[in-house]
């Protein structure tokens, strides 16, 4: 994992020095073809419906096809490797997910190298998790849920949606960081996670929004925070899990466009601009609202820093939940 994380931190450097003096390319036809734009997920997802809207933009902005394809598979992992092989002239992008970008490499061998095989273009949006506990515990925020689970050790359990994913590292970090005693239990995916959650058979559950915020209105559980730096528009009296207990506290997964390592800075620059453009409109950010996504567009030289500090991130999240890399 540590080898990994370092290879990748020095490869970010050398991949801006280098994609500065590749050769021009025809850059300035760029695009003159169908471009393909690869997904890690089947359809239908929150990643899948953010490449299309891209795709779609980018298609009556380009005037070429961008054409999405669903590679499924190893986590994610055949996807980002076919990308990571493909030609770096523009015509291979990838619309990728944290999980599979940042996580998957700390807790899997895997063939790519998310740094060194790719050229980040633009981070498009990012979705926070919100705490949930059963409506039995006696806290409404964060600092009283890990005072009265400190003074009752051995007796909670925090829920996750399987053995490695989003869900469970960021239970384990916060209960870590919290330095309180709770028992991780996995289910098959984060529905069965709710419906213990509802029986109150586990107290706590890292959620998606659209898992959590119905059950809330009805008094089931109990919102404590959102894992984000700042407040969101959908739960403005949630506060932040930092503001509330557990300062600098903060896991958050995104979707991000990225090309193969070597694609031309000329054709890095203008997909950016034109993701910034696409994520700042009203229609798009009115679909991202939809699906609880809260909208980025930022510059690859951000994006990268973000690839970067989450790779440290989950790789200390794997450590404390005690993954081993399979």
């Amino acid at each position: 994992m540590a080898h990994v994380i370092r290879r990748s931190l020095l490869a970010l450097g050398a991949a801006g020095a280098a994609s500065s003096v590749l050769p021009v390319r025809a850059q300035s036809a760029w695009p003159n073809r169908a471009v393909k734009v690869v997904v890690p997920f089947a359809a239908g997802g929150n990643t899948d419906s953010i490449a299309r809207l891209l795709a779609e933009r980018f298609t009556q902005a380009l005037g070429q096809p961008f054409v999405v394809e669903n590679r499924v598979g190893a986590g994610g992992g055949l996807a980002i490797d076919f990308v990571s092989k493909s030609a770096p002239d523009g015509y291979t992008l990838l619309v990728g997910a944290m999980a599979n970008l940042a996580i998957l490499p700390v807790i899997n061998k895997v063939t790519f190298d998310p740094i060194r095989d790719f050229v980040p273009i633009s981070n498009i949006g990012s979705n926070p998790f919100v705490l949930g506990i059963h409506r039995s515990v006696p806290a409404t925020n964060v600092q009283e849920f890990i005072d009265y689970v400190r003074k009752n050790p051995g007796k909670f359990n925090y829920a996750s949606g399987g053995s490695g994913s989003v869900s469970h590292l960021s239970g384990a970090l916060f209960v870590k960081r919290a330095g309180i005693e709770m028992a991780h239990v996995s289910y098959k995916g984060g529905s069965q996670a709710v419906v213990d959650l509802l029986a109150g058979n586990v107290q706590m559950y890292f959620g998606n929004f659209s898992e959590l915020v119905p059950h809330a209105s009805g008094g089931q559980i109990r919102l404590i925070g959102v894992s984000s730096e700042q407040r969101v528009a959908q739960l403005p009296n949630v506060p932040t899990i930092s503001e509330s207990g557990l300062a600098g506290f903060k896991t958050i997964t995104w979707n991000g466009l990225l090309a193969p390592a070597g694609t031309p800075q000329a054709i890095v620059d203008r997909a950016a601009s034109l993701t910034r453009e696409v994520v700042a409109s009203e229609s798009a950010r009115a679909r991202f609202a939809q699906i609880g996504v809260d909208p980025i567009g930022s510059t690859p030289a951000e994006f990268a820093a973000t690839l970067r500090a989450d790779l440290q991130t989950w790789a200390e999240a794997a450590k404390v939940a005690n993954l081993k890399m399979e």
